[in-house]
């Protein structure tokens, strides 16, 4: 059975990077997980609207079901900051992804399981670590 991993991804209203979203889903799904995506599975691209606590409220539950975060941070967001700490808090492993030649915070760095910097899509590893963070 596979395991399951959360996309934090910074979303936009009008979907620019919904091919950004299903790359980074189809890769996660060849090393071996299937995905969840709060953009793509509970707000289907932008046509179902929650309220912030809403969202949150359903992103939270989400992350408490998975086996793995993996957080895309090239495009910074308060809400991304949000499900990582929570995520680390709950001791679940935090992949961060960030192209090369964008800051990453030393916050999101120091409860990062594994910062991937990468160019392209192409660079993702073809495994993931498992392992369990320690809050």
């Amino acid at each position: 059975m596979k395991k399951r991993a959360y996309i934090g991804i910074k979303f936009y209203e009008d979907s620019r990077n919904q091919d950004e979203i299903l790359a980074l889903s189809d890769w996660l799904n060849r090393v071996g997980y299937n995905t969840v995506c709060i953009a793509r599975d509970i707000e289907k691209w932008g046509t179902i609207r929650l309220s912030p606590q809403e969202l949150m409220q359903i992103s939270l539950a989400e992350i408490d079901k998975s086996d793995l975060v993996v957080m895309e941070m090239s495009v910074k967001g308060v809400g991304l900051g949000i499900e990582a700490g929570y995520a680390y808090a709950k001791g679940k492993p935090v992949i961060v992804l960030i192209r090369e030649g964008r800051e990453l915070s030393q916050t999101m760095a120091g409860i990062a399981t594994k910062v991937i910097i990468y160019q392209h899509e192409s660079h993702w590893p073809l495994a993931l670590p498992t392992g369990q963070t320690t809050p």
